[in-house]
């Protein structure tokens, strides 16, 4: 039986692993592709969020615009938060393509809406944008090699 204090157990946070890996996402979130791609997030879903009102189906559509301003700050968050810490918050980059197939579909799925082109197209086209730009960001993550670029 080993004498007090004499293992050493590290906590899972200092596991070697665990630090290489947050090591590598930093690494992919300093380069000015990650950087592009995060600003595009930011700003497709503050688009998003005031599309409503921009577009102006807020009076017509008012269960819409309330989704898309929830969603669009949503997306809008994640997005500043993966500027921020990457490495921390990689793992919610699959959030992001969700988000964006709910923002595609919504003006099919809520309930007692009155919609337009304009709201639909508005929609689709965020949604597509969210969806490719968080894909994007998750396979600069996912990649096994860094760049610069």
């Amino acid at each position: 039986m080993a004498a007090e204090g004499t293992s050493q157990h590290l906590a899972m946070s200092q596991h070697p692993d665990i630090m290489a890996l947050r090591e590598r996402y930093d690494l992919v979130a300093e380069t000015p592709r990650a950087w592009t791609v995060e600003g595009l997030i930011v700003l497709a879903g503050a688009y998003a969020a005031v599309s409503p009102w921009i577009i102006g189906f807020a009076g017509r559509a008012g269960a819409l615009a309330v989704n898309d301003l929830i969603i669009g700050l949503m997306v809008a968050l994640l997005g500043a938060g993966m500027a921020v810490s990457y490495a921390r918050s990689h793992g919610m980059t699959w959030v992001l393509p969700v988000m964006g197939i709910w923002l595609i579909i919504a003006p099919w799925v809520v309930q007692d809406i009155t919609t337009t082109a304009g709201t639909i197209f508005s929609n689709v086209i965020i949604g597509v944008l969210v969806v490719v730009f968080g894909v994007g960001l998750w396979a600069m993550g996912m990649s096994r090699r860094t760049t610069t670029t």
